[in-house]
């Protein structure tokens, strides 16, 4: 399983692959925890409107998670995989234009 994840991603060491899903651990804790100190912090409680919380810590999730993985990748020294990965998702949301081999020359 692992051997496929770094051929997937064009990783080189199983090292490396170690700290890219170590990255991946701390970032989803650390969002989940960030996510709730904010639902707090906002004063939203078990009596307000449950849709009003989703649509908060949504937004944390989707737009918040972009901002922390970057950061600590940063720490975990695996900041280029996670640049790149970060621009394929921006480019398949449409953000951003994709690289002109990709468009050109789409993989089967």
């Amino acid at each position: 399983m692992f051997e496929k994840l770094k051929l997937k991603w064009k990783v080189e060491s199983t090292l490396q692959l170690i700290l890219i899903l170590c990255t991946f651990a701390v970032t989803g804790t650390l969002t989940a925890y960030i996510s709730g100190e904010i639902t707090a912090w906002v004063g939203f409680t078990d009596q307000t409107f449950w849709l009003w919380k989703l649509l908060l810590r949504m937004s944390i999730l989707i737009f918040g998670y972009q901002v922390i993985i970057l950061v600590v990748s940063f720490f975990f020294g695996q900041f280029r995989f996670f640049w790149n990965y970060e621009k394929k998702i921006l480019a398949m949301m449409g953000f951003i234009k994709k690289k002109q081999e990709e468009t050109t020359n789409p993989k089967k």
